[in-house]
């Protein structure tokens, strides 16, 4: 039997404050026990990976090695304006896709 994906976890220095980000971005919410020093956003919908955040006490530093492709089912200008609302900002635009970053620096792509 193979493995599957449970958990996504995140590295930050205020995990409520990315946690937050992020069930806004998905349509969940945060973990009502959630605090700056740990935090959990579980799946919304079908089943996808919960999401795990922890306080660390480095900084990013360099580009993520992993990240997040978000599909933008009502058009990706429309969802990357309401993901800058929610905090996040625009690294580069590209004829496809959309590169953003979450409000710590961590990348993802919305298309």
């Amino acid at each position: 039997m193979a493995s599957f994906i449970k958990t996504v976890s995140f590295d930050c220095a205020d995990a409520l404050r990315v946690a937050t980000f992020w069930a806004a971005a998905l349509g969940s919410d945060v973990d009502e026990e959630s605090t700056p020093d740990k935090a959990y956003v579980e799946a919304p919908g079908w089943g996808g990976p919960n999401m795990w955040f922890n306080r660390v006490p480095e900084p990013k530093i360099a580009k993520n090695r992993m990240h997040l492709d978000l599909r933008a089912p009502g058009g990706v200008h429309a969802e990357v304006e309401r993901l800058q609302g929610l905090g996040a900002t625009t690294v580069r635009e590209g004829t496809e896709l959309v590169v953003m970053a979450d409000p710590e620096g961590n990348e993802f792509c919305v298309e």
